[in-house]
């Protein structure tokens, strides 16, 4: 039988002790709560499935998730990206993050989605969620968690196929806004990014001495999928490149993701072009290679997709250049 001890005009102790388990106890502002939870875990250890909550009781989100940027996000490819969210989210959700783990709902974070969903972009809220459900799986069996209280909280529906293109103008009118920007590599990150489909991380990555000028080839030895892969660079790109000035740490774009995020949207609401993203910069490289004439095999080895599917996502033919070939 449990121990319920009354501590001061206000508190009550339960206490459970069972053979073949570690002594349980917690206080509560009732008598009624604290038999209601001592009924509990007998019931658990009677039936052995008891979990020592203690430690999770005794962890806040917050530990938790610093953590995780410490010790899992550098091991990632994606870990600034990942360090920069869980930042955000700490910034924005400080009463949420000082909770024990154990108090974790799946209420909590049904009502985070909602808030973000106001705010942001489905696909952001997705990558959200799914990234504070990696936070606590890594940590849920140590802590004795019966489940992650995110598995249950249902994803916003992302339509994955975005239909962006830079229209006539369009382009002209994003260089312009950039060539406003105090960050000097801005421009020539997006000039570069249409010019060979590379992605933001990819072009980060680019050091001058996997850069040949001469061969006009760009080696990437940092991609996506893992596997190195060489970008052929057309004459503006070639351009482009050679006007750079070079970093004392060989990076081509001194800069980072962070810095071209913010100086992206702040020059594309200059721009009146808050639809386009830095990745459609991407899908609109893939796109001209095909309008030029470009099979799959070649824009594939340009963009490094594996497989027609994925890069028939990025690939949105215009009409127009279409009904040309058609005579």
């Amino acid at each position: 039988m449990a121990t319920i001890q009354k501590r001061g005009p206000y508190q009550w102790r339960a206490l459970v002790r069972r053979k073949g388990y570690p002594s349980q106890s917690k206080s509560f502002d009732t008598k009624r709560e604290a038999e209601a939870w001592a009924a509990i875990v007998e019931s658990e250890m009677t039936r052995s499935v008891f979990v020592d909550r203690s430690l999770a009781e005794k962890t806040t989100f917050e530990e938790v998730i610093n953590s995780y940027i410490a010790n899992e996000a550098p091991t990632h490819k994606g870990g600034e990206s990942e360090i920069l969210r869980l930042q955000k989210f700490m910034r924005d959700e400080n009463r949420l993050i000082q909770r024990g783990m154990a108090t974790l709902k799946t209420d909590d974070f049904e009502t985070y989605r909602d808030r973000r969903m106001k705010k942001v972009a489905p696909a952001t809220v997705k990558r959200e969620l799914n990234l504070l459900h990696s936070v606590i799986e890594k940590v849920r069996k140590k802590l004795g968690l019966h489940e992650n209280p995110i598995s249950d909280v249902k994803r916003p529906r992302v339509r994955n196929d975005r239909d962006v293109r830079l229209f006539e103008g369009e382009e002209e009118a994003l260089l312009a806004a950039l060539g406003d920007s105090r960050n000097p590599w801005i421009k020539p990150a997006v000039i570069l990014a249409i010019e060979t489909a590379m992605r933001r991380g990819e072009l980060l990555a680019l050091r001058w001495e996997d850069v040949n000028l001469d061969t006009r080839v760009a080696r990437l030895h940092d991609t996506k999928n893992g596997e190195a892969r060489d970008v052929p660079l057309s004459t503006r790109a070639i351009e482009t490149l050679k006007a750079l000035p070079r970093s004392v740490s060989g990076d081509v774009l001194a800069t980072t993701a962070e810095g071209i995020k913010q100086t992206f949207e702040r020059a594309r609401k200059r721009a009146n072009l808050e639809h386009v993203n830095f990745h459609d910069l991407r899908h609109e490289a893939v796109s001209r290679l095909f309008e030029r004439g470009w099979n799959v095999m070649e824009v594939a080895a340009v963009s490094g997709h594996k497989d027609l599917q994925s890069l028939k996502r990025y690939t949105n033919l215009k009409a127009s250049d279409l009904a040309k070939k058609m005579g």
